[in-house]
């Protein structure tokens, strides 16, 4: 006579039953979930003290800088000694430095950026009405050499010791050793001023000439910005493009690209979908820091050529200094990039699941 065998039970590795039923889906659904709310819970945490960090960052920072703001507004007008007291009352200079950083940062937190020295107007109001003309031109400039950078960065790892990849690498490493104002400068003297059989093809600076509507001023706009796009892009493009290069390059001796490849698949089919998505992470986070300067603008090109956006704003507040105005602008630059490498950090885990684990 046989006896039935008891069938043999699951169990966890505490020794307990697996436990089975809707409740067991739900928690195995529910644990990534919690992964991820909690890392962008430690994600949003580090942006608030990094941002708390800015506020006494901007304004210890530019107190150090010599000179005495209501001196630089009074230069060369008879003022007394009387009339510059009450300017530095009326500005809240005369305060114990501990009591106008209470006050700045109560007053930032809410949005009130404070009257600038120089203009004065409100901090805010100056900020949106330079924003569009940096807007515009920096992000032409990120959006051109981001899709430049990736695409030639692809290549050139791709096909990596050819004559294309150490040509590419070449420039790209020229090109990023040089500083912006320089190659600004050098644009300028050879395509605006011009030299030899080279004539003055562009404007020197400035966005528009001022005396045209319609069509005509988009394309006298687009003439203004055609030297600082290239001066941007020239060298924004050599660091995309050595980045992707380089983390592309380390995904190569992969397996699963070997294997990818042991299936029959077309080359261009593995680089285009297995290696470059693998490889995008750390040129993700430059496009990202790149986006952020959209905000900040490149200060020394915009003074260069005379663009007026917030980066030759900076430029002016600085000479001062202009205290309200500065600190508005670094809030806004740092608070920029911060908000982009946020952004970043919570689009890593849909590239790569393991980020957050």
């Amino acid at each position: 006579m046989s006896t039935a065998s008891t069938p043999a039970v699951l169990r966890e590795p505490d020794g307990g039953p697996v436990k089975s039923g809707p409740s067991s889906g739900l928690s195995r659904r529910s644990g990534p979930r919690l992964t991820y709310l909690l890392y962008v819970a430690g994600k949003l945490g580090g942006a608030a003290v990094s941002l708390l960090a800015v506020l006494v960052t901007s304004f210890f920072l530019f107190r150090i800088i010599p000179g005495d703001p209501v001196s630089a507004m009074t230069h060369g007008r008879p003022v007394s000694a009387e009339q510059l007291a009450q300017l530095r009352r009326q500005f809240g200079l005369d305060l114990p430095v501990w009591q106008q950083f209470t006050e700045y940062c109560g007053k930032a937190l809410t949005g009130d950026l404070g009257v600038s020295y120089q203009f004065h107007a409100p901090v805010g109001e100056l900020i949106v009405e330079k924003f569009p003309a940096t807007l515009l031109l920096t992000g032409v400039a990120v959006l051109l050499y981001s899709l430049l950078g990736l695409y030639l960065g692809t290549r050139a790892a791709w096909r990596h010791g050819g004559l294309a990849d150490r040509l590419n690498t070449g420039v790209a490493l020229t090109l990023w050793s040089i500083p912006s104002f320089w190659l600004g400068l050098l644009l300028i003297i050879v395509f605006s001023v011009g030299i030899g059989p080279i004539p003055g093809l562009f404007p020197t600076g400035g966005m528009e000439s001022g005396n045209t509507t319609g069509f005509a001023h988009v394309l006298d706009v687009a003439h203004h910005m055609v030297l600082p796009v290239v001066t941007l892009v020239a060298v924004g493009y050599a660091q995309t493009l050595l980045v992707m290069r380089s983390s592309l390059l380390d995904e190569m001796g992969s397996d699963y690209l070997t294997t990818a490849r042991a299936k029959g698949l077309q080359d261009a089919l593995v680089r285009r979908r297995h290696a470059v998505p693998n490889a995008l992470l750390p040129t993700v986070t430059m496009i990202f820091i790149n986006l952020g300067h959209v905000a900040a603008g490149s200060i020394l090109v915009e003074t260069v050529f005379s663009w007026p956006g917030l980066g030759g704003l900076f430029y002016q507040a600085l000479s001062v200094p202009d205290l309200p105005l500065v600190q508005g602008l670094f809030v806004v630059f740092a608070g920029a990039m911060i908000l982009m490498n946020l952004l970043a950090d919570l689009l890593y885990p849909l590239l790569d699941p393991r980020v957050g684990r």
